[in-house]
This record gives structure tokens, C-alpha cells and sequence, in this order.
């Protein structure tokens, strides 16, 4: 039976609630539950807002049903070993059921540490926080606490969100600690996930980083076009509403099947009530979208120098740059010479503001931010023709 909670927009931009919200990724799951079965550590790789959180959770869920339990954290925020240790132990006294043995087990673990203990104001659920004086205490807290996790019956799956962030940690040899401890274990199986793709294939890929070569990759990129087409049209058929073939393909060709710009256009489309939705529809909603967040992109212009500015214009006009230090494009768009275009393309990429994309067909330079790309492509598209 399904009792998937109800929502009146099922094109959802954050939370996890269930299956009937959740596009395919079944290839990804499978893979991720598999390797955390039969004891593989996986990097999970994608670009930001690619829906890499939304799969975790995902997984969490399917895990659940085999009564497999889970562990899931965002270390994105975290600066230093301490609020890691923070957001750890947190996370894991909130994963397990309070009766269990786990728990208990974990409400031991706490009292050998003199935590504060607080709760949160709105979910009602406990903050841990943990000050030790050293490096060897954090390192001894860890190893404990994982070896609590490792006396489960059953496996622990423990997702690491955002890991390349212990990269830039104060601390010396984080790196090197977490994989003493975790090469350690046999029923703690871990994922670790992130969106800087070169910080982690260099921490588990160079044979001079501790976490050489001991986990499998997978990358997750755009969803099939058809299998989202399917999703988006489904949810729309339920409430009897219908979306024209020319539409869909506008949808899935304006957010490039990325999967938060996705949902946040058909969110958009979605909360319009239109019953008919064609191409030009979608156009005129998708412009007012993007609009919306037109004050943040000139904030943006702020930040970066003229020949940034320039530079990011012309890749988001081009849309796919195969070749940005080429004469053909610097003359096209007036830009300045190469060796100017290739330090505006590294500031770019060091910013986040655009991404190297690679595919099995071609390798390109693109607008990292899909909504970006798409208000500077209409802004400044008549300086160009």
C-alpha cells in the first residue's frame, strides 16, 4: 500500500517524499544499494543541484525498506573537525529509533564524551556538541563512534554529502584519519557525494591521497529525456491536465534536464492551473522565472572584472564552447586576447559561475547556473547579431 504523503504540487524543488515525487535514477539506485550491500564504498559525483541529495534520500528510503539503516550528512557547512564531529554525532543519534539498541548504544557513546546536548526549536530534535581540547580526542571520539556503528547486526550505511570539504579543513591529515578509521570496518559501508568533480577524483583517485582507490565511482548526470518526459507528463495527466510534445521538448531543452531547473519549471507550469500547456506558454513562464532572480545575477556582474563578465556572456550565447581560447570565438565576441581569456575562464571556473562538462560524445565549457545562462542568452543576445 502506498502512503506516500500528499502534496498539492508533486514537482517538488527540496525534501524527499516518497517514490511517486522521485524521477527515475533507478539505474543509480541500484547500483548505490547494491554496492552497499555486499560491502563496496562508492564516490557519488554530479553537479550541483543535479539531484544527488534527493537520490541519497532515495536510497535511504529503499535501504529502509530492507530494514537496513542509514546515516546521512551535509558537510557542506562545515569548516573544521569539530562541526563535523558536531553534525556527525548529531545525525547519527537522530538516524536510529530511541528504543533501539543502536540507540541506547549511541546514548552510551555520548555520556564517555561530556557532550552539550539542545534541541532544535522547530524539528524538536537533538543538536550534539562536542569541545575537546585536541586532535587525538577527535581522533579517538571518531574511532569509537564508528566502532558503536560497526556492532550492528545489520550494515550502516553512512552518505557523506559535499565530502571534498574536509579538504579544507585547518586541521592536518583529516584525510588520512577518516580512512584509517573507515578502512577498518566491515558493517559500516559508506557513500561519499559532492559536486567539485576535480577535489574528488583527486582524493580518490591520486595515488599520493589516503583515500587512493577505495571506492567505486559513479557519476550521475541529466535524466533520459524520454524517462522525464514520462515523469512530468504522468503528474500532469493526474490532475487532467496535458502538456504538447512541443512543450515538453521547450522544458527539457530550456533546464537541459537539470534536474532542480527541471522541477522548478514545471513547479512553475504546474501552479499556473492552465489545463492546455504548449511551447509558447512554457517560453512566457519560463522567462518570468528566470526574471525573478535578475537582481541576484546583476549582484553577480559586481564580482567579477569586465573581461569575466564578457566571457561568461559569450559562453552563455554560445551555450556548448568546445574551444574558448580560439580566434574564431574571441573575434565573434570581442573578447581579449587568449591568454586574458584563459585566466577569465579559470577565475570562472574557481568561482563556480561555469563548469567543464564531459560527455560521452564531446567536452565543452558551459554556464554553470541553467537559469544564469538562459537571463544573460536573452539579456544581452542583440549585442551579438
Amino acid at each position: 500500500m502506498n502512503t506516500a504523503p500528499k502534496t498539492h504540487n508533486p514537482f517538488l524543488l527540496k525534501g524527499y517524499l516518497g517514490p511517486d515525487y522521485f524521477c527515475d535514477r533507478q539505474a543509480e539506485t541500484e547500483r548505490l544499494i547494491s554496492n552497499a550491500l555486499n560491502g563496496v564504498n562508492t564516490t557519488l559525483i554530479s553537479a550541483r543541484r543535479m539531484g544527488k541529495t534527493g537520490l541519497l534520500r532515495h536510497v535511504s528510503a529503499q535501504l529502509h525498506l530492507q530494514k537496513i539503516n542509514s546515516v546521512y550528512i551535509d558537510i557542506y557547512s562545515c569548516t573544521d573537525l569539530k562541526q563535523f564531529t558536531d553534525l556527525l554525532v548529531t545525525n547519527v543519534l537522530q538516524a536510529f529509533p530511541p528504543k533501539s539498541s543502536l540507540a541506547k548504544s549511541m546514548l552510551d557513546f555520548l555520556k564517555s564524551v561530556r557532550p552539550v546536548i539542545s534541541y532544535d526549536g522547530l524539528t524538536g530534535l537533538p543538536q550534539v556538541s562536542v569541545d575537546f581540547k585536541s586532535y587525538h580526542e577527535y581522533e579517538q571520539s571518531l574511532s569509537k563512534l564508528f566502532r558503536r556503528l560497526e556492532a550492528s547486526e545489520k550494515p550502516v550505511v553512512i552518505m557523506i554529502d559535499e565530502f571534498q570539504q574536509i579538504a579544507n579543513f585547518p586541521e592536518q591529515n583529516v584525510e588520512a584519519l577518516l580512512r584509517s578509521i573507515v578502512q577498518g570496518l566491515n558493517q559500516c559501508r559508506f557513500i561519499f557525494s559532492g559536486s567539485h568533480k576535480h577535489m574528488l577524483t583527486d582524493m580518490f583517485g591520486a595515488r599520493d591521497r589516503p583515500f587512493f582507490m577505495s571506492t567505486q565511482f559513479l557519476n550521475l548526470g541529466p535524466i533520459p529525456a524520454d524517462q522525464y518526459a514520462d515523469f512530468i507528463n504522468n503528474h500532469f495527466s493526474k490532475a487532467k491536465r496535458s502538456i504538447h510534445p512541443e512543450g515538453m521538448d521547450e522544458i527539457l531543452q530550456f533546464s537541459r534536464r537539470h534536474t532542480y531547473y527541471t522541477q522548478a519549471l514545471c513547479n512553475r507550469l504546474y501552479a499556473t492551473k492552465n489545463s492546455a500547456i504548449d511551447s509558447s506558454f512554457v517560453r512566457q513562464e519560463a522567462y518570468l522565472l528566470v526574471q525573478e532572480q535578475e537582481a541576484i545575477y546583476y549582484q553577480y556582474r559586481q564580482l567579477l572584472s569586465d573581461a569575466q563578465w564578457q566571457l561568461l556572456i559569450a559562453i552563455a550565447l554560445e551555450e556548448k564552447v568546445f574551444q574558448p581560447t580560439a580566434a574564431p570565438f574571441i573575434q565573434k565576441y570581442k573578447l581579449s586576447a587568449s591568454s586574458t581569456v584563459q585566466r577569465s575562464l579559470q577565475a570562472l571556473e574557481s568561482k563556480e559561475m561555469i563548469q567543464w562538462v564531459e560527455t560521452e560524445n564531446d567536452s565543452f565549457y558551459q554556464v554553470y547556473d541553467c537559469f544564469l545562462s538562459r537571463w544573460l542568452a536573452w539579456k544581452y543576445q542583440n549585442l551579438y547579431l
